[in-house]
């Protein structure tokens, strides 16, 4: 029960992210995310990067992992991916944006990793059903602490990649976006209203891979920073780690 009568039971505190170097904290309201916004990657999922205008999906606010760390292996799936990514964390909002209006809309930038049921992904496609399920589960969204965009600007160029246990397995840069972050925003303006505390993640690279239990993964973007995580068994799943 509530201490206050208004609840039925007492809200969960909002999810958030730290912010580096500074002991204060990013509110997460909501968690966006573009599909194939590199051409490489859109090629390897069988899309053609040259037609395709930017889709979006979600995840749950809580769906955050901030820094990474352990992780159960997910329940549900016998085949989880990695997808290294750009993320942009808003401190204004706005709809039906101009790209050249979005920059003044972020706040910061993370290091995220957009984790995929892919069995679950591939048997929604083929039966023409949503993927909420393949994308939007517990822990399936790793982030770095946020750098603000006073600290580092916006770095639009840049090397963006994934290793596992040391192999790498993502390598890019991230001039090879297709949709910049602010023409990407402006295109997700034209569907829901921003606001302050949206994530957007803007897209993989192509080597997206498979993670087992066991495994360590080290994500990084120069000049935002690095992410490390680590996989458990399925046992742990639950559990408080």
């Amino acid at each position: 029960m509530s201490d206050n009568p208004r609840y039925v039971f007492e809200p969960e505190k909002r999810p958030a992210l730290p912010v580096s170097n500074s002991d204060r904290l990013f509110p997460i309201r909501r968690i966006y995310c573009v599909g194939r916004n590199y051409a490489s990657h859109a090629r390897e999922m069988g899309g053609d990067p040259d037609r395709e205008a930017p889709f979006f999906f979600s995840k749950p606010a809580d769906a955050i992992l901030p820094g990474g760390g352990r992780m159960p292996f997910p329940l549900a799936t016998e085949e989880l991916h990695h997808e290294v990514e750009l993320v942009v964390a808003l401190g204004a909002g706005g709809a039906r944006l101009e790209p050249g209006s979005c920059r003044e809309l972020i706040y910061g930038y993370a290091v995220g990793v957009d984790l995929t049921r892919r069995d679950l992904q591939r048997d929604a496609k083929a039966s023409a059903r949503p993927w909420a399920m393949a994308k939007g589960f517990d822990r399936s969204a790793p982030c770095s602490p946020l750098v603000t965009a006073v600290a580092v600007g916006h770095p639009r160029s840049g090397s963006i990649g994934l290793s596992v246990n040391g192999e790498i397995r993502q390598s890019a840069d991230l001039a090879d976006l297709v949709w910049s972050p602010e023409e990407t925003l402006a295109h997700l303006s034209r569907l829901v209203e921003l606001a302050p505390g949206d994530l957007v993640f803007t897209g993989t690279p192509a080597g997206v891979g498979s993670l087992s239990s066991g495994d360590t993964y080290l994500a990084w973007i120069e000049r935002v920073g690095e992410l490390t995580g680590t996989v458990l068994g399925p046992e742990h799943a639950g559990a408080a780690i």
